[in-house]
């Protein structure tokens, strides 16, 4: 009895120095804001009262994964391990997962019982519980290994769960704060952003108590040297919008409303100083209140109406321009016509055309005007549509050039296209239109004598094309705004602006349509401007069209065959292109002799319409020199009718010569005419010989010859033109293809006619099949023969 006596003191000593550290610990702990130490505290304290080495916390986010560690006792490294064990997640979700408190005097055989390896453990006894705030997990509380190896008794238990409720307190409240914090800083961040200017005054003083960005702009715009912003607004008179007299500031109704506490909607005022400077502004006013009623402040919104009116400026000058720009036009068709109505004598035709000339020309001016306008109206309302189809970039190219130099034959335009190009994704009319308000601009801005170059690159999934002038540049400010609406240079007063002066605008339409972009680069002031854009890159899959369409549209989908027309004229040009477009073929049209042996390459006409005199050269003379038209039928045009001439170029191997003037119905007919007797049969019968087109195969008194891919490409080049003969470099350009372009060796020929008799049983001492042309090539024997 008198050793229950003696420790009955002792044990009621000790709960009152749990109590009192208990209590100490719970100051401590409250006496900090920062969520790390105050956690931190929580471990030490429960550790210090229940005697534990070790204490961990973990917080857990709202999905329920390990967020923040907070440990004592345990080494640094020891967090990581078990988060980089493979073991780790799941054996932390058992104990995440624990409804109540957990005790276990050996953990390595609990977790062993688990099914986990117990290699990590690196504490006997642990006892944890979860930490939840108003049914909210938010963490895990554990402590490990008892100073002197003993087992966590039930009183350790209510000092974990104690301690683990004012931690889950201060996790919530921490989070809470933070949250509220982030609030905070995105709204001020947002007000202080806003486009729109944001005054906040304090509800009893009147006095601002806050100012946005914008609204210190407005004000700056305002503000007196060495004045107060408070000086400032005794001295700022306001105009309403209404036309009622000027009045201080201190009368207008919206500083009334700090006392009456009155909202103020979308009232226009002018705010001026003496000097004369003034803002014209849009004002909002609203209160806020207290839980009482009483005006705690005043929110007042000022909208910065200068950059409405600079886009009413642009609107009025907008219709200034495009009324005289459709003016100009209208003057000259007006003018024509009066002139023919009003001659005293009926004028002569050659006066009559030029008239209908000028007339016609005008037309189309003001054609392109109203396209232009639709076009900007389509861009703005989001209902502009392409139809884009895989083409080749060399294509639209040379459509854009030929279009251009017809309309302004001084320029020269150089091209820069790499081999192996990849074909883009494009709707042809469409991007040929970009290329040519590209064109333009680039002419607009350099001189004569400089040349405009054209330029393509890959450029990962795209195509980069530029169209690059030598002219006067652009600084780096004006380059970011060269494709909007009216956007004008300094020093461009001289430069008149195209049609209304939406060409780049546009532009940057259409392509980003497309799904590409465009920009402008320039090395600054005198050192030329390059605009460049993107296409995206077609799908291997995709399958090219079976030919380039013309330069306006493709047409009915009725002929697929392509023409190339070669005419310096623009007006026989663009009847020809009319014609033969309504009739359902595609056009490629070039004023340049010089570009047909490039359009021969990239379109692959099945005819060329080519006119008699062109610039620089006779078209007799092209055909004979050009071995790009070998084996193409070619369909004269020219103003000389007369037989000799006529004779002369039939002799050179024309299938057809027009004179002018001509029908459409005649053009097209002697086109059908030409196309149905070029047209390749399905089989080529000479003697023995069949060669069958389509399947590709030939055969010899019907037994099957194998010949490789040059050689059958060599022989249906000479079949299709039996009775003509063949050039070296046509059967090199076209049987061997790109590389051997231009060049002339007859060696190769000889070899590949050697071996190509040799198989079809081909004596070439007499020959049957391939004849020789002596110093010109090979021939096939025609019909007559």
């Amino acid at each position: 009895m008198k050793e229950n006596r003696d420790e009955s003191p002792r044990r009621i000593e000790t709960v009152e120095t749990r109590i009192s550290t208990l209590c100490a610990a719970i100051l401590r702990i409250n006496a900090s804001l920062d969520l790390e130490t105050v956690l931190r505290e929580i471990v030490d304290s429960a550790r210090a009262l229940t005697g534990a080495r070790y204490g961990l916390i973990v917080t857990v986010d709202d999905a329920g994964r390990p967020r923040d560690f907070v440990t004592t006792g345990l080494a640094p490294d020891v967090p990581p391990k078990m988060t980089e064990w493979s073991d780790g997640p799941r054996l932390f979700e058992h104990f995440r997962d624990l409804p109540e408190p957990l005790r276990v005097a050996d953990l390595p055989s609990y977790v062993r019982e688990l099914g986990f390896s117990p290699k990590l453990m690196v504490v006997n006894a642990m006892q944890c519980t979860p930490m939840r705030h108003r049914g909210s997990h938010v963490g895990n509380f554990f402590l490990g290994d008892k100073e002197g190896g003993s087992e966590f008794t039930g009183a350790d238990e209510e000092i974990l769960v104690l301690f683990a409720s004012q931690a889950a307190t201060a996790i919530v409240n921490a989070r809470t704060h933070e949250a509220e914090r982030r609030a905070r800083a995105d709204l001020e961040t947002l007000v202080e952003t806003s486009p729109v200017g944001v005054v906040v005054f304090d509800g009893a003083t009147g006095e601002p108590m806050s100012v946005n960005r914008e609204a210190r702009r407005i004000v700056e715009r305002l503000r007196l040297p060495d004045r107060s912003l408070e000086e400032l607004l005794d001295a700022v008179t306001c105009r309403r919008g209404d036309g009622r007299p000027e009045i201080a500031l201190s009368e207008l109704p919206m500083a009334r409303q700090l006392s009456s506490a009155e909202s103020v909607r979308a009232e226009e005022i002018t705010l001026s100083v003496p000097d004369g400077r003034s803002v014209t502004t849009l004002v909002n006013a609203t209160p806020t209140r207290s839980a009482d009623g009483a005006v705690e402040s005043m929110v007042v919104t000022l909208q910065d109406l200068a950059p409405l009116e600079e886009l009413e400026r642009q609107r009025a000058e907008f219709l200034g321009i495009v009324s005289h720009e459709l003016r100009t036009p209208l003057i000259s068709i007006k003018g024509s016509a009066t002139t023919v109505l009003d001659a005293s004598r009926t004028p002569q035709t050659s006066e009559m055309l030029q008239f209908f000339r000028v007339v016609n020309e005008q037309a189309n001016h003001m054609h392109g005007l109203i396209d232009d306008l639709l076009d900007h109206g389509r861009i703005v309302t989001g209902t502009l549509s392409v139809s884009p189809e895989p083409v080749e970039v060399g294509g639209l190219v040379e459509l854009a050039r030929s279009a251009f130099v017809a309309g302004a034959t001084n320029r020269v335009i150089t091209v820069d296209l790499p081999e192996n190009l990849p074909r883009v994704m494009a709707d042809r009319p469409r991007i040929v239109q970009v290329l040519n308000n590209l064109l333009a601009n680039a002419a607009r801005h350099s001189l004569e004598s400089k040349p405009i170059q054209v330029a393509a690159e890959r450029d990962g999934v795209h195509v980069a094309l530029s169209v690059t002038d030598r002219g006067r540049g652009l600084p780096e400010d004006q380059l970011r705004s060269l494709f909007q609406k009216h956007a004008r240079t300094v020093g461009d007063e001289s430069v008149r602006p195209s049609r209304s002066g939406l060409g780049l605008a546009i532009c940057r339409g259409l392509v980003e349509a497309h799904g590409g972009r465009i920009w402008a680069e320039s090395g600054g002031a005198g050192r030329g401007t390059r605009l460049v854009f993107t296409l995206p890159v077609a799908e291997a899959g995709d399958s090219a069209p079976a030919v380039p369409g013309p330069s306006r549209h493709p047409g009915p989908e009725r002929h697929r065959a392509c023409i190339l027309v070669v005419e310096d004229d623009p007006q026989t040009q663009r009847h020809v292109r009319d014609a033969l477009i309504d009739a359902g073929y595609a056009v490629v049209a070039t004023g340049d002799p010089e570009a047909l042996p490039g359009l021969v390459r990239t379109h692959a006409p099945q005819l060329v319409l080519l006119d008699l005199m062109l610039p620089g050269t006779d078209g007799i003379e092209l055909m004979t020199d050009a071995p790009e038209l070998d084996d193409l039928p070619v369909i004269f045009i020219s103003a000389y009718g007369r037989d000799e001439t006529v004779v002369r170029a039939l002799d050179a191997g024309a299938d057809d010569y027009i004179a002018k003037p001509f029908s459409p119905s005649e053009l097209t007919a002697r086109v059908r005419a030409v196309l149905r007797r070029k047209s390749e049969p399905e089989a080529f019968l000479l003697g023995e010989l069949a060669i069958h087109y389509e399947e590709r195969r030939v055969t010899v008194a019907g037994n099957p010859v194998e010949l490789t891919v040059t050689e059958f490409e060599v022989l249906r080049i000479l079949s299709v033109n039996a009775g003509r003969p063949v050039r070296y470099d046509t059967l090199l350009s076209r049987g061997w293809g790109a590389r051997y372009r231009g060049t002339h060796d007859p060696k190769l020929v000889h070899a590949l006619v050697k071996s190509l008799r040799r198989k079809l049983g081909d004596d070439a001492a007499n020959p049957a099949y391939v004849l020789n042309q002596r110093g010109v090539g090979y021939r096939m024997p025609g019909p007559e023969e």
